[in-house]
């Protein structure tokens, strides 16, 4: 279970040179939190509900506006 978490972690990683994600096979219900996060742009997920190494629900979600 802990090379799985790792492995999705790497995954995670942005190449900064280039601007391109890592070129590995994400789970779906990895890509989409981590799309939930790119539109929220800025907030808290106060709550992650993980099962068997994948995100299932974020509880307590709260959007920040930032007004400068």
């Amino acid at each position: 279970m802990a090379e799985m978490s790792r492995s999705n972690l790497e995954a995670m990683v942005l190449h900064r040179t280039s601007g391109t994600r890592a070129s590995v096979d994400l789970h779906p219900a990895w890509q989409r939190l981590m799309q939930y996060c790119e539109e929220l742009g800025h907030g808290e997920i106060e709550k992650l509900k993980i099962q068997d190494g994948v995100p299932v629900i974020a509880d307590v979600v709260r959007e920040k506006v930032k007004f400068t």
